[in-house]
């Protein structure tokens, strides 16, 4: 059986990426900051009958607490075979780049860079014991410099700036771990799950919160013919699902 880690993962997008990812037939370790939040989330997916589940608490803002719980995971598991970097934070609004403070600057980074990186290197030696790593980073279609730059992209005018810039960060940190890892059995990519009504945005996306799982889902069970090293985004590219970056 296939195993997942999964942060941000008690509600909205992340918890229905774990849904999809257990009927789907994978264990899935479902990562929260409030481990209590956590449980409440699987015991509800017990209910459901989905029940290769359980929480593991991971605050990505806290080196001890993901450390914690790469013992706590290295405890009951020796191979882990999907990571998703779901966590994240928009930093609020309006977001100028000339005003905004730079605590909201450094707090974002914080969740959607560096947390990033430093859960997955706690976690890569579990990830290289699997035949077929995945590593999914959740991004989003503003963190794409091409688009920003055009003035014709329906999001042009969308510019939060440590929320842009975060994200850009995080597409160029995949692209690196694609590059060094190239000639494994890694993929790790950058997933976009479009602009979803959920709580990140006062419900005012017009996307699905089913249909944004999918496609997380969809780049976190590629087969070993797919593809490595991109930007997909239905929403920036609905054509390909390839986005500039």
């Amino acid at each position: 059986m296939k195993t997942v880690l999964i942060t941000g993962a008690n509600r909205s997008i992340g918890f229905e990426t774990v849904r999809q990812l257990l009927q789907q037939g994978y264990y899935v370790y479902l990562g929260c900051r409030d481990k209590q939040k956590g449980q409440l989330a699987v015991d509800q997916l017990h209910a459901e009958g989905l029940k290769q589940v359980e929480p593991i608490e991971i605050d990505v803002d806290n080196i001890d607490s993901i450390k914690s719980a790469r013992n706590t995971l290295g405890q009951k598991i020796k191979t882990l075979d999907v990571l998703i970097n779901n966590a994240g934070i928009s930093g609020g609004s309006p977001q100028h780049g000339y005003d905004t403070e730079i605590n909201v600057f450094k707090q974002v980074f914080e969740t959607n860079f560096f947390g990033v990186i430093e859960v997955t290197q706690a976690f890569i030696d579990l990830l290289k014991q699997s035949p077929a790593p995945r590593i999914v980073n959740v991004t989003s279609g503003l963190g794409s410099l091409t688009l920003q730059n055009d003035p014709g992209w329906k999001h042009y005018h969308v510019k939060p700036a440590s929320y842009v810039a975060s994200k850009a960060a995080l597409n160029a940190y995949t692209t690196v771990m694609a590059y060094n890892l190239r000639d494994t059995a890694f993929k790790i990519n950058a997933v976009d799950p479009c602009y979803t009504a959920t709580d990140f945005n006062n419900h005012s996306g017009p996307g699905t919160v089913p249909d944004a799982a999918a496609r997380v889902v969809k780049a976190a069970t590629l087969g070993a013919d797919g593809p490595s090293g991109l930007f997909f985004s239905d929403d920036n590219a609905p054509e390909t699902g390839i986005s500039p970056w």
